[in-house]
């Protein structure tokens, strides 16, 4: 039902801040973003590590969503999880009598619900479906049709897989330690 947490969103009143914070001091990376210019606010990805994500907000002036939010408080805002099929986790929620609200379909790009604080233990949940490689920077991306890539560069070699959650895991490994892959490999295919 649930693929797993895509993102965690924070609300921020000092972006640029936020930015810094999580880009300089802690090594995030820019995936994605853009501007909602009826709900006023900008929305960023920013990918962390092994592809987990974190989503800075901030309003775009006066009549945001968000400014009600950031006079109570900063921080987290939604949980976003991913589905691989709202209608189902659509109909899910109302055989157990959760409400949601919010529902939207944008095509294949994007469908979404909400689950108000209230009924989620205080946290605004998103569920939404989506490509997950369609939010994601392209450097991030494996090549259209590959499941893994192996590269070179000096005495070190890159093995990278495509990761279901979007995107692609790396893994820095030296000459022994392919070796013993390729012997793994090979012990298994025998077997």
């Amino acid at each position: 039902m649930i693929s797993r947490i895509d993102h965690i969103s924070l609300a921020v009143r000092d972006f640029d801040k936020a930015y810094k914070f999580f880009t300089k001091i802690l090594g995030a990376t820019k995936a994605s973003h853009a501007r909602d210019k009826y709900l006023k606010y900008y929305w960023e990805i920013l990918r962390l590590g092994d592809l987990s994500r974190i989503e800075l907000l901030k309003p775009l002036g006066e009549g945001s969503f968000l400014s009600n939010f950031l006079k109570k408080r900063e921080g987290v805002h939604h949980i976003n999880l991913e589905t691989p099929d709202i209608e189902r986790t659509r109909k899910m929620l109302e055989d157990n009598k959760v409400p949601y609200f919010g529902f939207k379909n944008y095509g294949e790009a994007w469908k979404e619900l909400f689950i108000h604080p209230r009924d989620a233990f205080g946290v605004l949940i998103q569920i939404a479906e989506f490509r997950p490689d369609d939010w994601l920077a392209p450097a991030d991306i494996m090549e259209k049709g590959r499941k893994w890539m192996v590269s070179k560069k000096d005495n070190k070699y890159e093995l990278s897989f495509k990761h279901p959650g979007g995107g692609k895991v790396n893994f820095d490994m030296d000459k022994e330690e392919i070796n013993k892959l390729i012997n793994d490999l090979k012990n298994l295919i025998d077997v």
